[in-house]
């Protein structure tokens, strides 16, 4: 399996790597969170723009991306637009959401941009291949924060992420049972050993889910993604107990 690396960090090799997420409503909170995350060394930042008050507005879109690229400094960037199609917040139209996250990548200021494949294979993959020719990166991405789909439904997922030339293919699933967070666990696995040639994610969301989000090296998953003061999406743990832990299991 080949690996990525950005800005110095490598996925796909080692421990799995941490991700934090900003969720700001205002430019001053989004620049204000990703100040004080810095103390706690993240691997990388996952701006959850869909929280923002200013995201349909170009310009003001724009320079909180340049103003954050400045703070972080040389810490990769993932922009990441949730939509309600996807558990999110944003209630935007396929064709706008695909325009406004093109527009991120070419602005050069981000590393990496999340596309849900909800949006259509054919458009997924001219958003794909848009995100490239800007020279970023995708992270093709599927959520459930219903439940969790049978274990060959989840494999094809991420098979289908691959197949669409995303860089990180990235599924995320809401667990209400142990088992369901070791189907999980099991359709990464399996990807991992029969189909990956890539990094990718795989997460249970919720409290039976934590585990998930600790055991990358038994999935192959090679992000997971820790809460500063707000997490994203439920069962995130402190980024100081995630690493905590992850020192505690087999890479």
């Amino acid at each position: 399996m080949r690996t990525l690396t950005i800005r110095g960090v490598t996925f796909g090799e080692g421990r799995a790597k941490i991700a934090v997420p900003i969720v700001g409503r205002t430019r001053q909170d989004v620049l204000a969170e990703a100040a004080a995350l810095l103390d706690l060394q993240p691997d990388l930042v996952e701006w959850r723009a869909d929280f923002y008050d200013a995201l349909t507005e170009p310009r003001a879109l724009t320079d909180t991306l340049r103003a954050l690229r400045g703070v972080l400094g040389e810490l990769p960037l993932l922009f990441t637009v949730r939509t309600a199609r996807e558990g999110g917040n944003a209630a935007l139209s396929p064709a706008d959401y695909a325009a406004l996250t093109l527009a991120a990548a070419q602005s050069g200021c981000i590393d990496l941009a999340d596309v849900e494949l909800s949006i259509g294979r054919q458009a997924a993959r001219a958003l794909i291949a848009g995100i490239h020719a800007a020279s970023c990166r995708a992270v093709g991405s599927r959520h459930d924060f219903s439940a969790t789909p049978a274990q060959e439904v989840m494999r094809g997922f991420l098979c289908e992420a691959q197949e669409l030339d995303a860089d990180v293919p990235k599924l995320a699933v809401m667990a209400h049972s142990d088992a369901d967070t070791l189907s999980l666990l099991s359709a990464a696995l399996a990807f991992r050993d029969h189909d990956a040639d890539r990094p990718f994610v795989a997460i249970a969301m919720g409290a039976h889910g934590v585990l998930s989000r600790v055991a990358c090296g038994l999935s192959g998953s090679c992000l997971t993604f820790g809460a500063a003061e707000r997490g994203s999406a439920p069962g995130q743990l402190p980024v100081s107990e995630l690493r905590t832990l992850l020192a505690l299991l087999p890479q």
